[in-house]
C-alpha cells in the first residue's frame, strides 16, 4: 500500500492546535520553540492562548499551521513513522511549504520566516475590499473556469482553487466575483457563497506578492527534497531544488490544482492519505476526488499513536 503525506491550508486553524502534542512529545514542543525563535516572537502563546480573530490573519495562520503540521510529524517519527513511510508529499496553498519542510527540501525557521513574508504580502498585495474570494458548490473545473472568465468583464476573476469535483474557489475583483455568484447559480450551481477571507488569493491580483516571494525565495537554500513533492501549479511530482523555487513564486498567482495532485498521487499508486496538522478538510476532499482512497488525519497524540498501530 504506497501512502502520501499531505498537509492543510489556510482555514484550518484552530486555537489550541498542537499544543497537545506540544505537552506528550518534546520533539513536537521543540517545532514550536524553533518558529517562534525564528520569527522573534511567541507565536506559540497566540495559536493556544490568543484569539481566532489573531490566529486567523494571514501572516500568523501561515506559519501557525506549517509549524502544527510539522510537530505532528515530530511526533510520528518519535514513534517510528518518518518521511520514508511515504512515497510522495503535497500540501494545500501554503500547506506545499509544510510538505517541503516535511521532506528535508526547506529549513523549518527558513519555512516559518517565508510564510511570514507570504502572509504579509499576500495580505498587502490588494486593498481590504478591493478582492474577494468565492466557493462554488456543484460545478466542476471546467463549468468554474468558464463562469469566472464570463464575470470578469474587463476584472480579474479567476478560478484559483480546484478543491474537489464539486467544490471550485474562484478569486478576484469584489464585483466580479459577486457577478460569478449569479452567474454560477443561474448554470446550476448548488450553492455559490463569498468566502471569510481578507485577499483574493491565487489569482493574478497577487503579482505584487509573488514579486516579493521570488526575492525571499532567492535568498534560501532549497535541497532536494527525501521523497517527491507533489505541487500545486502543475499536480505532478518534482524533486530539483530551482524550479520548486520558481513554482512556489508562480504559486502565489497561479491556481491551486489539488483534485488533478490528487489523481496524480492516485495514478502513481497511492491508495492511503494520512492528513498531517490541524483539521479534517483535505480528508473530505480525497475522499470525494479518489473512490476507495483511505485517508487518516493526525493531529493529536491519540491520532500519532493510532497511526503507529
Amino acid at each position: 500500500m504506497s501512502r502520501a503525506f499531505v498537509f492543510p491550508g489556510q482555514g484550518a486553524q484552530t486555537i489550541g492546535m498542537g499544543r497537545a502534542l506540544a505537552e506528550a512529545y518534546p520533539a513536537a514542543r521543540a517545532v514550536f520553540d524553533e518558529v517562534d525563535e525564528a520569527l522573534g516572537e511567541k507565536l506559540s502563546a497566540l495559536i493556544w492562548e490568543g484569539t481566532i480573530e489573531d490566529l486567523t490573519l494571514t501572516k500568523n495562520a501561515q506559519p501557525a499551521l506549517m509549524a502544527t503540521s510539522i510537530a505532528a510529524l515530530r511526533a510520528l517519527e518519535v514513534e517510528g513513522v518518518g518521511i520514508d513511510h511515504a512515497a510522495f508529499v503535497a500540501g494545500h496553498s501554503l500547506g506545499e511549504y509544510s510538505a517541503l519542510c516535511a521532506a528535508g527540501a526547506i529549513g523549518l525557521a527558513d519555512a516559518a520566516r517565508l510564510l511570514r513574508i507570504r502572509g504579509q504580502a499576500m495580505q498587502e498585495a490588494v486593498p481590504v475590499g478591493v478582492g474577494a474570494m468565492a466557493a462554488l458548490l456543484g460545478l466542476n473545473f471546467e463549468q468554474a473556469t468558464e463562469v469566472a472568465a464570463e464575470a470578469a468583464q474587463g476584472e480579474v476573476c479567476q478560478a484559483a482553487n480546484d478543491n474537489d469535483p464539486a467544490q471550485v474557489v474562484v478569486s478576484g475583483h469584489r464585483g466580479a466575483v459577486e457577478r460569478a455568484l449569479e452567474i454560477a447559480k443561474a448554470k446550476g450551481a448548488k450553492r455559490a457563497l463569498l468566502l471569510p477571507v481578507s485577499a483574493p488569493f491565487h489569482c493574478a491580483l497577487m503579482q505584487p506578492a509573488a514579486a516579493v516571494m521570488a526575492e525571499a525565495l532567492a535568498g534560501v537554500v532549497i535541497h532536494a527534497p527525501k521523497v517527491p513533492v507533489v505541487v500545486n501549479v502543475r499536480a505532478e511530482a518534482v524533486t530539483e531544488p530551482d524550479r520548486i523555487r520558481a513554482l512556489l513564486v508562480a504559486q502565489v498567482t497561479g491556481s491551486v490544482r489539488w483534485r488533478e495532485s490528487v489523481l496524480w498521487m492516485a495514478g502513481a499508486g497511492v491508495t492511503e492519505f494520512w492528513e498531517i496538522g490541524a483539521g479534517k478538510a483535505l480528508s473530505g476532499m480525497i475522499k470525494r476526488i479518489s473512490a476507495g482512497a483511505v485517508t487518516r488525519a493526525v493531529g493529536a497524540p491519540e491520532d500519532v499513536l493510532a497511526a503507529k498501530g
